[in-house]
């Protein structure tokens, strides 16, 4: 993934000027050095997370950082259900001058941040992992604190007792066939849908519209492999053979999907299927299996877990990876505190506590901890035979995931068939990327 996430020079640009064009009155006006842009003094860092599912791991980790160093780190968390985005919350500290030193960046939103950053490069850390995020002008700028991955999730012993053999799902027949003999049993095994499927926008379409998406985008692609976000990212363009393939397949699991939940559920509604082993499939990526651990229904009865390719066309054989997002350092906070903290971050203590307890997939080759996670042996291994797919769909335009994702809703809704679906996704996204 190294250097091969970069965003157009326009996007760049255009997307600078908007950020400081709102914030002209923020951000570097508190100047540089180790008072940082927040005013505070020698000694102390602020690290923004976007994941709310391990910020009791992290205030942990901040807490072991301060008694070895003296050196005080402020975890703060945002994100979840009906809270702002980091996204959100960073462009008010920004117009505020009161930014963090580090701070959770997903791909696209480097954009944002062009020029503002420091440059990690040379960093002991970079030689231990072969998943930083390098710009286009060589710049390390983005540290990667886990690895996660996205496919078809699934319930190992549900699939066991279906006759069901998830190394041979790489095929949209294979798929076919599977989902068939798992609805067969559905009463038998007590299901309640053969996929967790949910596509409500307004509160999934960040899974459908960025997550789901992705996988027309890079399934079966090597990691370097950008032909079809370039082709996007050339004025919303998409490949309709692809296309409709990808859309054969969605339609595939909407047949199996509970309707009430793929048109109306929340996250919560979606992956407590899952959870409670009421589904076979759910279309959520590794993150969720921090819910899990710590779901009452799936401690009863924690059944063993894996992910499978999104195989629309046949021979898809990877799932989606890499770091979903990173941490970036400001580079008017506390640079050098920063990078000390962040240098800690990749080493021992650090990485047992964000392993073992956050149950993070490490991007460390040195790591020698295993995450509780149930999806992390499955990420670890599809990882280290060189089975993921890029996590282009983070370098499109930002926003379209708002419209992509209002697709999948009227598809799930049987408001639009198949080939509905693919010319209104194509206009969709000519129209977003000409806005």
């Amino acid at each position: 993934m190294r250097g091969k996430k970069f965003l157009t020079a326009a996007l760049c640009a255009a997307m600078a000027v908007s950020l400081v064009a709102c914030g002209s009155n923020g951000g570097g006006s508190n100047g540089g050095g180790s008072t940082g842009g927040s005013g505070k003094g020698d000694g102390e860092v602020t690290l923004l997370n976007g994941k709310p599912e391990i910020d009791t791991q992290l205030q942990a980790l901040a807490k072991k950082y301060t008694d070895e160093t003296k050196v005080k780190v402020n975890i703060q968390t945002v994100g979840g259900s009906n809270q702002a985005t980091a996204s959100d919350t960073l462009k008010k500290d920004y117009q505020a001058g009161t930014m963090p030193d580090i701070f959770v960046a997903e791909t696209n939103q480097f954009a944002n941040w062009e020029g503002m950053l420091a440059d990690l490069k040379g960093e002991k850390w970079t030689s231990n992992t072969d998943v930083e995020y390098v710009d286009a002008s060589g710049a390390t700028i983005g540290y990667p604190y886990q690895v996660e991955a996205h496919g078809m999730a699934y319930n190992a012993d549900i699939l066991e007792k279906c006759g069901v053999d998830p190394t041979k799902l790489t095929s949209y027949s294979a798929y076919e066939d599977a989902f068939k003999k798992i609805d067969a049993k559905k009463s038998e095994l007590g299901l309640t849908a053969v996929v967790d499927y949910g596509a409500n926008n307004t509160n999934l379409g960040w899974s459908t519209g960025t997550h789901l998406f992705g996988h027309y985008l890079d399934a079966g692609l090597a990691m370097t492999d950008t032909k079809y976000i370039d082709l996007l990212n050339n004025g919303g363009q998409i490949d309709k053979d692809r296309m409709t393939a990808f859309a054969k397949f969605v339609d595939l699991i909407q047949k199996y999907a509970d309707k009430t939940v793929a048109v109306n559920g929340t996250y919560d509604d979606q992956t407590a299927l899952f959870a409670k082993g009421k589904a076979a499939f759910v279309t959520q990526g590794s993150w969720f299996g921090a819910n899990l651990t710590s779901n009452d229904d799936y401690k009863k009865n924690s059944f063993k877990v894996g992910i499978a390719p999104v195989a629309f066309i046949d021979g898809i054989d990877t799932i989606l990876g890499g770091p979903s997002s990173y941490w970036a350092v400001y580079k008017d906070g506390d640079v050098d505190l920063a990078k000390a903290f962040l240098q800690w971050c990749s080493e021992d203590t650090a990485q047992q506590i964000l392993v073992e307890e956050a149950g993070l997939v490490s991007p460390f080759k040195d790591c020698k901890y295993t995450a509780k996670d149930p999806f992390a042996a499955a990420v670890t291994k599809y990882m280290n035979d060189g089975k993921f797919s890029g996590w282009h769909t983070f370098i499109k335009k930002d926003g379209l995931q708002n419209k992509t994702g209002q697709v999948f809703q009227d598809f799930a809704d049987g408001k639009l068939d198949v080939d509905k679906f693919v010319s209104t996704m194509e206009s969709v996204c000519k129209s977003y990327y000409a806005s």
